[in-house]
């Protein structure tokens, strides 16, 4: 037990807790608060005055919460995480011992020091840390109470949408002479957040670098998914969390069992971080010293562009997006690795996890077959597990059947004026975009009518469940297709690679398909009222492309009202949190009955 809670009843042991948790969670939000105000706005001496003084008083609390945890919780801490339990005590104390003890005393043996751990620059990034942490624990202790975790999830969106709707509305983020009205801040946040890349203003024109950088933020954390970042910092830094919080965890994270959770969660972040540098090297490579940029640029633009592709958000940094006339001609390699991206975020984490997986066990087969001779090794079969069949091949069926259909109707048209080489690689760009990154190479406008249909399509399906995309996804189509052909071949399972598919797979994958279509039906219907002037057609295709998150438009996103504005936002909330989810937030969840109706059947056709 640890050195107080001994000697301290249970009772008020719980009381202390929830007491500390909850103004942890108030301090916190303070220092979130105070740190945008510090960054966004010209502040004079006095008010700066009051900025540092809610710094210090964040400091000192954290430091005293910290002694106040070790001194309870101690045996509480699980021995993979202490030693990074340790490391940030020590980082922690290190901004506060500059503030207590002044640099010339006797007792300052790190006086030399001083210059770094006084800066604002490490004080803030340490205080930044341990508010996440707190704010992470918050919403971990939410998950205790038997909160709803659709509600949680749902929420935990929310507001991200509302701190980056007030981070882009700050002064530093536009450039200068540039206002950002509310509703264009909500609709740009909740883009990003979704990844979706439909927007309302030219990011080119209208953020700084800072608010540019605040927007790939924003696009990183809604592509991992809040929870999953929110549940990295509860397990990796905390390591507290009981045994019902790990099962609502592992249920928001896909993961097998509870003791992956953690690995899981390493897998998908480690996957991301690095399929993105990787990216974001390839991309520097392929433009670099061609788009009249300075070296800075160049790197920024290559981030960018890297965590906008493997997101599947859509966003660029030029104007006129990838059409750009500095990018269409002669950079066919810039095409195909933004395209690569792409596709591995839109394929899912649970693939990637399975190909690590298999790669693994592959090595380690080889391994004892080389060296260990006279050892038999374990054999598995079925490694590639049935979501990952079904998300690669259909997603190669779709990607080979969008670029012969985008090469036939566009070769003389939309890709006429370009070599046999570029109508090829804008072919397959354009059948890979489609499916919810939102990049266009080609304004869509210059695509025949059949060209449109067939994008809608791609976009309206998207990529891969528990993946950076949107739409319904493949597994929703192959599970509905697997069960359709069922029914016509009078058989009464649904089966696919020697496996039988759960009913309620099937259940969620026809509810799925039927409230897509309601919703896009309904905000068409709705939108049409509210935009009479606009085309019904690009209407159509703009709610297509926000509940799917696609990002791609016909041009009249600038032109929406308001009203229609905060109405395509919500669509695109829902796109990216699930229509599924949302409306389980908003229902209780009834247990299922222990007993069966009689059973009577429905005329069908």
């Amino acid at each position: 037990m640890g050195l107080i809670s001994r000697y301290i009843p249970q009772r008020w042991q719980n009381r202390i807790g929830f007491i500390s948790q909850l103004l942890s969670f108030i301090v916190s939000a303070l220092f979130i608060a105070t740190a945008i105000i510090d960054y966004g706005f010209s502040l004079d001496s006095s008010e700066m005055a009051y900025i540092d003084k809610v710094y210090r008083f964040v400091r000192l609390f954290f430091a005293a919460l910290f002694t106040l945890r070790i001194f309870t919780n101690w045996s509480h801490i699980r021995r993979q995480n202490l030693i990074f339990t340790t490391i940030l005590g020590i980082l922690l104390y290190l901004a506060v011992i500059p503030h207590l003890i002044p640099a010339n005393s006797s007792y300052a043996l790190l006086a030399k020091y001083y210059h770094i751990f006084e800066s604002k620059l490490y004080t803030l990034t340490v205080m930044g840390i341990f508010a996440l942490m707190e704010i992470s624990r918050s919403i971990v202790g939410i998950t205790r109470r038997r909160t709803n975790p659709a509600l949680l999830l749902a929420s935990a969106f929310l507001i991200i949408i509302f701190f980056g709707t007030i981070l882009l509305m700050v002064p530093r983020s536009t450039l200068p002479n540039v206002s950002l009205s509310l509703v264009d801040a909500l609709f740009v946040s909740t883009s990003s957040v979704c990844v979706t890349g439909l927007s309302t203003v030219d990011v080119a024109s209208t953020f700084s670098t800072e608010g540019i950088i605040i927007i790939a933020l924003l696009i990183q954390i809604g592509g991992l998914g809040v929870m999953t970042v929110t549940s990295f910092f509860a397990l990796f830094f905390m390591g507290g969390t009981g045994l019902y919080d790990q099962f609502a965890l592992r249920d928001m994270v896909q993961s097998d069992t509870i003791s992956s959770l953690m690995s899981t969660l390493l897998y998908i972040l480690g996957f991301t971080l690095g399929i993105e540098a990787i990216g974001a090297v390839s991309i520097w490579l392929s433009i670099h010293g061609e788009l009249n940029m300075t070296l800075n640029q160049e790197i920024l633009f290559s981030i960018f562009h890297a965590v906008s592709a493997f997101c599947n958000a859509g966003f660029s940094t030029l104007e006129g997006n990838l059409g750009n006339p500095m990018l269409i001609t002669g950079h066919n390699s810039f095409y195909i690795i933004i395209a690569t991206l792409i596709f591995l975020g839109g394929i899912g984490f649970p693939v990637l996890v399975n190909f690590r997986n298999a790669l693994s066990y592959y090595i380690k087969y080889a391994f004892v077959k080389i060296f260990r001779k006279g050892k038999t090794p374990a054999k598995y079969t079925h490694l590639a597990r049935l979501n990952t069949k079904i998300a690669l091949i259909t997603t190669l069926i779709l990607l080979v059947l969008g670029t012969l259909a985008m090469a036939v109707t566009e070769w003389n048209g939309a890709f006429g004026q370009m070599n046999s080489a570029g109508k090829l690689t804008h072919s397959f760009f354009n059948a890979v975009a489609p499916r919810t990154a939102g990049f266009n190479s080609i304004e869509l406008s210059q695509f025949s009518l059949l060209s449109l249909i067939f994008y809608s399509l791609l976009m309206w399906i998207g990529g891969a469940s528990q993946s950076t995309a949107g739409g319904i996804k493949v597994n929703t189509l192959t599970v509905a297709f697997a069960s359709f052909m069922s029914v016509v071949r009078g058989q009464k399972r649904v089966t696919m690679f020697n496996r039988e598919i759960s009913e309620n797979s099937i259940r969620r994958a026809y509810a799925t398909i039927f409230g897509s279509v309601m919703v896009i039906m309904g905000c068409f219907i709705v939108l049409m009222i509210l935009e009479p002037q606009i085309d019904p057609f690009a209407i159509f295709f703009e709610t297509i492309s926000a509940l799917s998150t696609a990002g791609s438009s016909l041009g009249i996103t600038a032109e929406l009202s308001a009203t229609s504005k905060v109405l395509v936002s919500s669509m695109m909330f829902i796109g990216r949190v699930g229509l599924i989810t949302v409306m389980m937030s908003l229902f209780s969840v009834k247990d299922n009955i222990h007993y069966r109706l009689p059973e009577e059947n429905v005329i069908i056709n």
